[in-house]
Protein backbone atom coordinates (compact mmCIF):
# COMPACT_ATOMS: atom_id res chain seq x y z
CA UNK A 1 0.00 0.00 0.00
CA UNK A 2 1.24 3.36 -0.94
CA UNK A 3 1.36 6.20 1.65
CA UNK A 4 -0.98 8.36 -0.58
CA UNK A 5 -3.24 5.20 -0.55
CA UNK A 6 -3.43 5.57 3.80
CA UNK A 7 -6.51 7.66 4.82
CA UNK A 8 -5.73 9.67 8.31
CA UNK A 9 -8.55 10.69 10.24
CA UNK A 10 -8.26 14.26 12.15
CA UNK A 11 -9.59 13.54 15.80
CA UNK A 12 -10.10 16.85 18.34
CA UNK A 13 -10.19 15.18 21.77
CA UNK A 14 -11.10 17.55 24.88
CA UNK A 15 -9.47 16.49 27.87
CA UNK A 16 -9.94 18.89 29.89
CA UNK A 17 -11.80 22.39 29.81
CA UNK A 18 -10.68 24.80 27.61
CA UNK A 19 -7.81 22.42 26.04
CA UNK A 20 -8.28 20.04 22.80
CA UNK A 21 -5.80 17.21 21.71
CA UNK A 22 -5.05 16.83 18.19
CA UNK A 23 -4.51 13.24 16.99
CA UNK A 24 -4.02 11.95 13.50
CA UNK A 25 -5.80 7.86 12.84
CA UNK A 26 -4.45 5.48 9.68
CA UNK A 27 -4.37 2.24 9.08
CA UNK A 28 -7.38 -0.37 9.62
CA UNK A 29 -10.24 0.14 11.58
CA UNK A 30 -10.39 -3.02 12.83
CA UNK A 31 -6.60 -3.74 13.44
CA UNK A 32 -4.80 -3.77 16.80
CA UNK A 33 -3.92 0.03 17.89
CA UNK A 34 -0.26 1.75 18.44
CA UNK A 35 -0.73 4.89 20.25
CA UNK A 36 2.21 7.17 19.62
CA UNK A 37 3.29 9.99 21.92
CA UNK A 38 6.25 12.39 20.32
CA UNK A 39 8.80 13.72 22.43
CA UNK A 40 8.73 16.99 24.63
CA UNK A 41 9.13 20.00 21.60
CA UNK A 42 8.41 17.60 18.64
CA UNK A 43 5.26 17.61 17.00
CA UNK A 44 2.92 14.41 15.80
CA UNK A 45 4.49 14.55 12.64
CA UNK A 46 7.90 13.57 14.20
CA UNK A 47 6.13 9.40 13.91
CA UNK A 48 5.24 10.42 9.99
CA UNK A 49 7.61 8.10 8.59
CA UNK A 50 6.69 5.35 11.57
CA UNK A 51 3.03 5.82 11.38
CA UNK A 52 2.72 5.07 8.08
CA UNK A 53 4.65 2.30 7.97
CA UNK A 54 2.58 1.20 11.22
CA UNK A 55 -0.79 0.86 9.43
CA UNK A 56 0.40 -0.41 6.21
CA UNK A 57 1.33 -3.18 8.13
CA UNK A 58 -1.99 -3.91 9.67
CA UNK A 59 -1.67 -1.84 12.61
CA UNK A 60 -4.36 0.98 13.50
CA UNK A 61 -1.66 3.55 14.32
CA UNK A 62 -2.51 7.24 16.15
CA UNK A 63 -0.33 10.14 16.50
CA UNK A 64 -1.34 12.93 19.05
CA UNK A 65 0.40 16.47 19.62
CA UNK A 66 0.60 16.40 23.13
CA UNK A 67 -0.78 19.60 24.88
CA UNK A 68 1.19 22.94 24.25
CA UNK A 69 2.93 21.70 21.67
CA UNK A 70 1.36 21.39 17.39
CA UNK A 71 -2.19 22.09 16.70
CA UNK A 72 -3.14 20.95 20.25
CA UNK A 73 -4.28 23.35 22.72
CA UNK A 74 -1.95 25.54 25.31
CA UNK A 75 -2.71 24.78 29.10
CA UNK A 76 -4.54 27.91 29.57
CA UNK A 77 -3.36 27.03 33.53
CA UNK A 78 0.40 26.36 31.90
CA UNK A 79 -0.16 22.91 33.51
CA UNK A 80 2.72 20.69 32.13
CA UNK A 81 3.61 18.18 34.53
CA UNK A 82 4.43 14.64 34.02
CA UNK A 83 0.41 13.71 35.38
CA UNK A 84 -1.38 16.12 32.98
CA UNK A 85 0.28 14.65 29.88
CA UNK A 86 -0.10 11.17 31.02
CA UNK A 87 -3.93 11.88 31.37
CA UNK A 88 -4.13 13.02 27.88
CA UNK A 89 -2.45 10.06 27.01
CA UNK A 90 -4.81 7.70 28.79
CA UNK A 91 -7.81 9.99 27.68
CA UNK A 92 -6.92 9.13 23.84
CA UNK A 93 -6.14 5.49 24.36
CA UNK A 94 -9.85 5.35 26.20
CA UNK A 95 -10.87 7.02 22.96
CA UNK A 96 -9.51 4.63 20.73
CA UNK A 97 -10.79 2.00 22.86
CA UNK A 98 -9.27 -1.35 22.61
CA UNK A 99 -6.03 -2.45 24.11
CA UNK A 100 -3.41 -0.34 22.44
CA UNK A 101 0.43 -0.58 22.56
CA UNK A 102 1.81 2.89 23.66
CA UNK A 103 4.82 3.83 22.23
CA UNK A 104 6.37 7.12 23.99
CA UNK A 105 10.07 8.80 22.67
CA UNK A 106 11.40 11.00 25.88
CA UNK A 107 8.61 13.54 27.20
CA UNK A 108 6.18 10.89 25.22
CA UNK A 109 8.04 7.88 26.74
CA UNK A 110 7.96 9.44 30.68
CA UNK A 111 4.49 9.94 30.06
CA UNK A 112 3.54 6.25 28.49
CA UNK A 113 5.28 4.68 31.55
CA UNK A 114 3.40 6.83 34.34
CA UNK A 115 0.24 5.65 32.52
CA UNK A 116 0.57 2.57 31.96
CA UNK A 117 2.77 1.74 35.00
CA UNK A 118 0.65 3.71 37.40
CA UNK A 119 -2.83 1.83 36.07
CA UNK A 120 -4.11 4.78 34.24
CA UNK A 121 -4.36 2.43 30.84
CA UNK A 122 -5.22 -0.79 32.40
CA UNK A 123 -6.00 -2.43 28.81
CA UNK A 124 -2.52 -1.55 27.32
CA UNK A 125 -1.49 -4.44 25.54
CA UNK A 126 2.31 -3.31 25.75
CA UNK A 127 4.86 -0.37 26.24
CA UNK A 128 7.89 1.02 23.74
CA UNK A 129 9.74 3.22 25.15
CA UNK A 130 12.10 5.77 22.76
CA UNK A 131 15.85 6.57 23.98
CA UNK A 132 14.37 7.58 27.60
CA UNK A 133 13.84 5.62 31.35
CA UNK A 134 14.17 6.74 35.07
CA UNK A 135 17.89 7.06 34.98
CA UNK A 136 19.18 9.64 32.63
CA UNK A 137 22.17 11.80 31.61
CA UNK A 138 22.29 15.38 32.95
CA UNK A 139 24.67 16.75 30.17
CA UNK A 140 21.83 15.41 27.87
CA UNK A 141 18.97 17.09 29.58
CA UNK A 142 21.15 20.41 28.82
CA UNK A 143 22.24 20.09 25.79
CA UNK A 144 18.25 19.40 24.96
CA UNK A 145 17.47 22.40 26.62
CA UNK A 146 19.63 24.41 25.88
CA UNK A 147 18.95 23.99 22.12
CA UNK A 148 15.02 24.40 22.91
CA UNK A 149 16.06 27.64 24.72
CA UNK A 150 18.40 29.31 22.49
CA UNK A 151 16.08 30.96 20.29
CA UNK A 152 13.25 32.91 22.50
CA UNK A 153 12.66 35.75 19.40
CA UNK A 154 12.22 32.67 16.93
CA UNK A 155 14.14 32.99 13.42
CA UNK A 156 14.13 35.38 10.54
CA UNK A 157 13.65 32.64 7.73
CA UNK A 158 13.51 28.42 7.47
CA UNK A 159 16.86 28.97 6.10
CA UNK A 160 17.36 29.86 9.82
CA UNK A 161 15.53 27.19 11.46
CA UNK A 162 17.28 24.22 9.37
CA UNK A 163 20.80 26.06 9.99
CA UNK A 164 19.71 25.68 13.49
CA UNK A 165 18.51 22.14 13.63
CA UNK A 166 21.59 20.70 11.39
CA UNK A 167 23.76 22.44 14.38
CA UNK A 168 22.00 20.40 16.61
CA UNK A 169 21.97 17.23 14.92
CA UNK A 170 25.49 17.45 13.31
CA UNK A 171 25.28 13.73 12.05
CA UNK A 172 22.28 14.03 10.35
CA UNK A 173 22.04 15.90 6.74
CA UNK A 174 20.27 19.24 6.83
CA UNK A 175 17.18 19.29 5.96
CA UNK A 176 16.73 20.36 1.83
CA UNK A 177 12.60 19.94 2.11
CA UNK A 178 12.81 23.87 4.26
CA UNK A 179 8.72 23.46 3.47
CA UNK A 180 8.62 20.69 5.75
CA UNK A 181 9.72 22.60 8.33
CA UNK A 182 6.69 23.72 9.10
CA UNK A 183 5.10 21.49 10.97
CA UNK A 184 7.96 21.96 13.69
CA UNK A 185 7.45 25.98 13.46
CA UNK A 186 4.90 28.52 13.35
CA UNK A 187 5.00 32.10 11.57
CA UNK A 188 3.99 35.21 14.19
CA UNK A 189 1.97 38.32 12.93
CA UNK A 190 5.55 39.83 12.46
CA UNK A 191 6.55 37.45 10.03
CA UNK A 192 9.67 35.46 12.21
CA UNK A 193 9.27 31.33 12.72
CA UNK A 194 9.00 30.01 16.76
CA UNK A 195 9.08 26.44 17.54
CA UNK A 196 5.42 25.32 17.52
CA UNK A 197 5.01 24.61 21.77
CA UNK A 198 4.45 27.21 24.28
CA UNK A 199 7.56 28.06 25.75
CA UNK A 200 6.20 28.07 29.54
CA UNK A 201 6.00 23.72 28.73
CA UNK A 202 10.04 24.61 29.93
CA UNK A 203 9.80 28.34 31.57
CA UNK A 204 7.32 27.77 34.22
CA UNK A 205 8.50 24.12 35.01
CA UNK A 206 10.60 23.44 38.32
CA UNK A 207 13.26 21.91 36.31
CA UNK A 208 13.90 22.96 32.55
CA UNK A 209 13.62 19.07 31.73
CA UNK A 210 12.00 18.18 28.37
CA UNK A 211 12.05 14.83 29.72
CA UNK A 212 10.42 15.41 32.91
CA UNK A 213 12.47 12.98 35.22
CA UNK A 214 15.15 15.17 37.05
CA UNK A 215 13.71 15.48 40.38
CA UNK A 216 11.17 12.74 39.91
CA UNK A 217 13.27 9.50 39.16
CA UNK A 218 12.09 7.13 42.34
CA UNK A 219 8.40 7.42 40.99
CA UNK A 220 9.51 6.59 37.32
CA UNK A 221 11.43 3.57 39.08
CA UNK A 222 8.19 2.76 41.14
CA UNK A 223 6.31 2.62 37.66
CA UNK A 224 8.66 0.80 35.67
CA UNK A 225 8.80 -1.94 38.51
CA UNK A 226 5.10 -2.24 38.44
CA UNK A 227 4.54 -2.83 34.73
CA UNK A 228 3.95 -6.45 33.79
CA UNK A 229 2.96 -6.09 30.16
CA UNK A 230 5.76 -6.56 27.31
CA UNK A 231 8.15 -3.60 27.14
CA UNK A 232 10.78 -2.66 25.17
CA UNK A 233 13.19 0.01 25.25
CA UNK A 234 15.35 1.05 22.05
CA UNK A 235 17.80 3.24 22.23
CA UNK A 236 20.01 5.72 19.88
CA UNK A 237 23.94 4.39 19.74
CA UNK A 238 24.76 7.85 19.80
CA UNK A 239 21.91 9.56 22.72
CA UNK A 240 24.00 11.44 25.06
CA UNK A 241 20.65 11.59 27.08
CA UNK A 242 19.71 7.75 27.53
CA UNK A 243 23.21 6.30 27.77
CA UNK A 244 23.89 2.64 28.00
CA UNK A 245 23.92 2.39 31.68
CA UNK A 246 20.84 4.15 31.46
CA UNK A 247 19.33 1.15 29.62
CA UNK A 248 20.79 -1.54 31.93
CA UNK A 249 18.88 0.00 34.80
CA UNK A 250 15.78 -0.30 33.25
CA UNK A 251 16.41 -3.39 32.18
CA UNK A 252 17.51 -4.72 35.88
CA UNK A 253 13.69 -2.81 36.94
CA UNK A 254 12.21 -4.41 34.16
CA UNK A 255 13.35 -7.77 33.72
CA UNK A 256 10.97 -9.05 30.99
CA UNK A 257 11.84 -5.79 28.96
CA UNK A 258 13.52 -6.43 25.50
CA UNK A 259 16.43 -4.19 24.30
CA UNK A 260 17.43 -2.55 20.94
CA UNK A 261 20.15 -0.35 19.80
CA UNK A 262 19.68 1.51 16.82
CA UNK A 263 23.60 2.15 15.22
CA UNK A 264 23.64 5.78 13.84
CA UNK A 265 21.23 7.56 15.99
CA UNK A 266 21.31 9.92 18.47
CA UNK A 267 18.04 10.90 21.15
CA UNK A 268 15.59 11.58 18.20
CA UNK A 269 16.08 7.54 17.01
CA UNK A 270 12.43 7.41 14.68
CA UNK A 271 13.99 10.69 12.72
CA UNK A 272 17.53 9.91 12.74
CA UNK A 273 17.10 6.06 11.53
CA UNK A 274 13.98 5.46 10.48
CA UNK A 275 13.72 2.62 8.48
CA UNK A 276 15.97 0.90 11.36
CA UNK A 277 13.74 2.11 14.06
CA UNK A 278 10.94 0.52 12.39
CA UNK A 279 12.25 -2.72 11.24
CA UNK A 280 13.17 -2.90 15.22
CA UNK A 281 9.51 -2.04 16.69
CA UNK A 282 7.91 -4.04 13.78
CA UNK A 283 10.13 -7.04 14.94
CA UNK A 284 8.35 -6.37 18.81
CA UNK A 285 4.52 -5.92 17.32
CA UNK A 286 4.75 -9.28 15.31
CA UNK A 287 5.43 -11.06 18.48
CA UNK A 288 2.79 -9.36 20.55
CA UNK A 289 0.42 -10.95 17.60
CA UNK A 290 2.23 -14.28 17.17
Amino acid sequence: MADDEVTIERLALETAPGLTIVVDVQGPVAGPTVLLLHGGGQTRHAWRGTAGVLARSGWRTASMDMRGHGESSWAPDGAYAIDTFAADAALVADHLGGRPVLVGASLGGIASLVAVGEGMVPAARALVLVDVAPRISQKGVDRITGFMLARPDGFASLDEVADAIAAYNPHRPRPTDLDGLRRNVRQRSDGRWVWHWDPRFLTDHDVADETRVLGYEERFRDAARALTVPTLLVRGARSDLLEEEGAADLQELVPHARYARVDGAGHMVAGDRNDAFNDAILGFLDDLSG
